[in-house]
């Protein structure tokens, strides 16, 4: 596809992983949903993010995600996350995701303390040393380390990253990254900010709310990206709604309720996460049909 020279590049979606009500995996309905996906238009998927909630899961669940992913749309098209709490753990789920052949890996920063640059560098040094592609994740509001586009570009001169997820809400970083890291991929990370980092140059999305609307995020993605706005910009309005709950705290609530009321089983999730309150759910539901009642899927 022109628009994706590299596998980290196009839509990836960050995949909800379908819980049963007894709060058990279902990989089966996970297989059928990554293969829904891209039948709808998407590039590829990234399981274990925080919206597969990987932190809830057992070593043999993350590793069953990953090999589940593969086998339903092929290696080049998965993007593991490969978050955890130390480097030496990172970087053996890295060597797992390589020998499942997937064509990148997802690495936030150190996340058990505030760590400085000279940790955030030996982080990435150590991970990168199993072989697979780096996309960095910057999300300073949960990791509490900002990977600044100064520090980015440090990571990418050595050659530890390719890309960035970039989470922090702030579209002036885009230019500045541009600047400093001319080769280093932008990629979208939060629904709520696709437009203005499409236009600043972003060839990518880690997306969110394409597990309940697929066909219609993509047709928004490429819009963006091709600097459409007469198509792009009335799109955006529609679903900013929705778009909106990708950088709230309970992301992966509104997602996983957006996905039952589309028809696709989302379930419930693990704790800590509680469900919705009453008021979230009417609000994340009525803008979900509302959606839905204009025909968007």
């Amino acid at each position: 596809m022109e628009h994706r020279s590299k596998p980290w590049q196009g839509v990836m979606v960050a995949t909800a992983l379908p819980l049963r009500e007894d709060l058990s995996a279902d990989f089966d309905a996970y297989a059928e949903h990554c293969r829904w996906l891209v039948e709808n238009g998407c590039d590829g998927i990234v399981p274990n993010g925080s919206l597969g909630e990987y932190q809830t899961l057992t070593s043999e669940e993350r590793a069953k995600v990953i090999e589940t992913a593969v086998a339903a749309v092929g290696g080049r098209n998965v993007m593991a996350g490969v978050g955890a709490y130390g480097a030496a753990e990172s970087r053996r789920w890295a060597e797992q995701a390589g020998e499942a052949g997937c064509g990148s890996v997802l690495l936030l920063p150190p996340n058990a303390y505030r760590a400085d640059e000279r940790a955030v560098i030996a982080h990435y040094r150590e991970v990168a040393k199993a072989g697979v592609p780096i996309v960095a994740y910057n999300n300073p509001y949960d990791t509490k380390v900002d990977l600044t586009p100064a520090l980015l570009a440090k990571l990418h001169e050595e050659g530890l990253i390719v890309a960035v997820k970039e989470f922090s809400g702030d579209v002036r970083r885009a230019y500045e990254l541009a600047e400093l890291a001319p080769g280093l991929d932008l990629l979208v990370g939060s629904d709520d900010v696709l437009l203005e980092l499409a236009v600043a140059g972003a060839v990518g999305w880690i997306a969110g709310y394409p597990n309940a609307l697929p066909a219609s995020n993509v047709a928004l993605y490429r819009a963006a990206v091709a600097r459409d706005l007469e198509t792009a910009l009335p799109l955006y309005r529609t679903l900013h709604p929705l778009l909106r709950w990708d950088s709230k705290t309970e992301f992966v609530q509104a997602i996983k309720l957006s996905m039952d009321i589309a028809g696709r089983h989302g379930g419930p999730c693990r704790q800590p996460r509680q469900p919705l309150t009453d008021e979230q759910a009417t609000v994340i539901r009525a803008a979900t049909e509302k959606a839905l009642a204009e025909g968007l899927r």
